[in-house]
């Protein structure tokens, strides 16, 4: 049964509850907007992360129907990639497990019924691997959004398919409200979440683990979450909720460590409700008056970030400037001094459903919010949630970001958390005319991401790679040793060079034709092709291709 997508959004009353769901090949992408413009929003430098989450329960963005072809499937989801490339993201944060199924062929859990219409019917097709190998070769992350405990959207137990671990461990499960849920309190289930996760992790080029608001489910009155038994059998004498908060703090600790033991440099996030705890209930807490996630879904979300649990947090502030309950402001600058201090990095989950919902009353909230969140040094990113409603642009609010906050292109910040050493610089760089193109190609050495610069009339130096104008494309490593751009639309007299990146974005020294050049000539000899050349006809908006993403 397909959903209402706003049935899957739940609204707290008066204080703006965020989504329930949380709420990630040559291409002609487009250009930078003309300086002029972008200068006039002012800086807000070369790194910023700028994602979009595509939500797959409810067939809310992908696939937009149950059992679509695996043609059509593939031609949505590289849509919606046109979609973030026009916008200059550089990250897709994608649900593969949005109910205890999911869009791998995984040993544990069966194949998702967003998919096929059947769960544990097989698409045909790794839509995984799909979808991590379209978003890289357009150079942008990929992160894999699970949710970790809710197991249907539904209440019968017999309507899962039949191998279903839910159905198999019936003591696992708890019905609320209409659907069905792991129960966090069984040791057994963190293991089995986990161990699902780590499938992922373990098998697939993802850049990051996203988990969103659904820890327990959210409050609804007249309803009681049935874990008594477990509660009994496993609490050592504490009290319900510190009891609930202790089995999150175990799961969220757990999953960090066991990932970063895999592949240390994938990242582990969480977007939480927006709303830790509130002043009057803790003198720690936010100027506020809403649900609190400490006592509502017992996520202790500040605790995560003060011990460092988490890569980064992206707290879903779906609420206006001037929220009488929960103020946007108030709520970014508390959320700016929990992260202070620590290595977690701070990217903040944006709305953009309330402008087509019409709960944001200003077609320029968003836009608002994001010039807001440029003058906090700790807030380093933004998240749309989610894909269609980008696609709408209702009132022109996205239309706003590309041409203003979004206007230049970016890379994603670096992440301080995980502790990575920068690359070597790329080598061999080479930047030749072909036709009306230029052509830039090197080895990548150990790096993971390459950006490509230009400035036109001189050589690009250290200091130019701060200078978002002159990013051109960033492009993911072939991981054959020879990588290679070509911009199809080069600016007259226009010089190159390239940067390496590892996985958490530490940056290497630079890459250039000159550099090569000066190289050779230290080793006695001049190399073939080791020059800058220039290219045709002057362009504020270059056509690029080759794998590549301006972000």
């Amino acid at each position: 049964m397909e959903l209402d997508r706003r049935a899957l959004l739940r609204l707290s009353s008066g204080t703006g509850l965020a989504a329930v769901v949380t709420a990630a090949l040559p291409f002609a992408l487009p250009g930078a907007a003309p300086a002029a413009a972008a200068a006039a929003r002012g800086a807000v430098g070369v790194r910023q992360l700028r994602g979009m989450w595509v939500a797959s329960v409810g067939n809310m963005d992908w696939p937009m129907a149950q059992g679509l072809s695996a043609a059509q499937q593939k031609k949505q989801f590289t849509t919606l990639l046109d979609l973030a490339q026009g916008l200059r993201l550089n990250a897709i944060v994608s649900q593969v497990r949005p109910a205890a199924d999911t869009f791998w062929p995984s040993k544990l859990e069966p194949w998702s019924q967003y998919l096929t219409g059947v769960q544990g019917r097989s698409p045909g097709y790794d839509p995984l691997q799909f979808q991590i190998a379209q978003t890289h070769a357009r150079g942008m992350e990929f992160h894999a959004w699970i949710n970790p405990f809710r197991v249907s959207t539904q209440s019968k137990l017999s309507a899962l398919s039949k191998g279903h671990p839910a159905r198999k461990h019936p003591d696992w499960v708890y019905e609320f409200n209409g659907g069905l849920y792991y129960n966090p309190g069984i040791p057994a289930v963190r293991a089995h979440v986990s161990a699902v996760v780590m499938e992922i992790v373990a098998h697939y080029d993802i850049d990051a683990i996203h988990f969103d608001d659904y820890f327990y489910p959210y409050p609804v009155d007249g309803k009681k979450v049935a874990d008594a038994k477990a509660h009994a059998a496993h609490g050592k004498g504490a009290s319900l909720g510190s009891w609930r908060r202790a089995n999150i703090d175990a799961f969220v600790k757990g999953m960090g460590e066991q990932i970063h033991r895999k592949k240390p440099a994938v990242k582990f996030g969480i977007s939480p409700f927006g709303i830790w705890r509130n002043r009057s209930s803790d003198r720690n807490g936010s100027k506020t008056g809403g649900t609190e996630s400490y006592s509502a879904n017992y996520a202790d979300t500040r605790k995560w970030v003060k011990s460092g649990w988490v890569d980064y947090i992206a707290p879903q502030l779906y609420w206006a400037n001037g929220d009488r309950a929960a103020d946007y402001a108030t709520l970014a600058a508390w959320w700016a001094d929990v992260v202070k201090g620590t290595k977690v990095s701070l990217y903040i989950g944006q709305a953009a459903y309330k402008v087509s919902g019409g709960e944001f009353r200003k077609a320029g909230e968003l836009a608002a919010h994001v010039a807001q969140d440029a003058k906090i040094p700790q807030i380093t990113g933004e998240l749309l949630f989610s894909a269609q409603d980008v696609k709408r642009d209702p009132k022109g609010a996205i239309g706003t970001l590309r041409s203003g906050a979004f206007a230049l292109p970016a890379l994603p910040p670096v992440n301080r958390a995980r502790g990575r050493r920068a690359p070597v610089a790329p080598a061999g760089v080479r930047a030749a005319a072909q036709g009306s193109a230029v052509k830039v190609s090197w080895t990548g050495g150990n790096a993971t991401w390459f950006a490509i610069w230009r400035t036109k009339g001189r050589a690009v130096t250290a200091a130019d790679t701060a200078d978002a104008r002159n990013l051109v494309a960033v492009v993911h490593s072939t991981g054959r040793g020879v990588n290679a751009f070509s911009d199809r639309h080069p600016a007259k007299g226009g010089q190159y060079a390239v940067t390496g990146y590892d996985r958490l974005w530490n940056q290497s020294g630079l890459g250039s034709p000159t550099a090569a050049k000066r190289r050779a000539a230290a080793e006695g000899g001049a190399r073939d092709g080791g020059t800058t050349m220039s290219g045709g006809a002057d362009s504020q908006a270059p056509s690029l291709s080759g794998g590549v993403s301006q972000p």
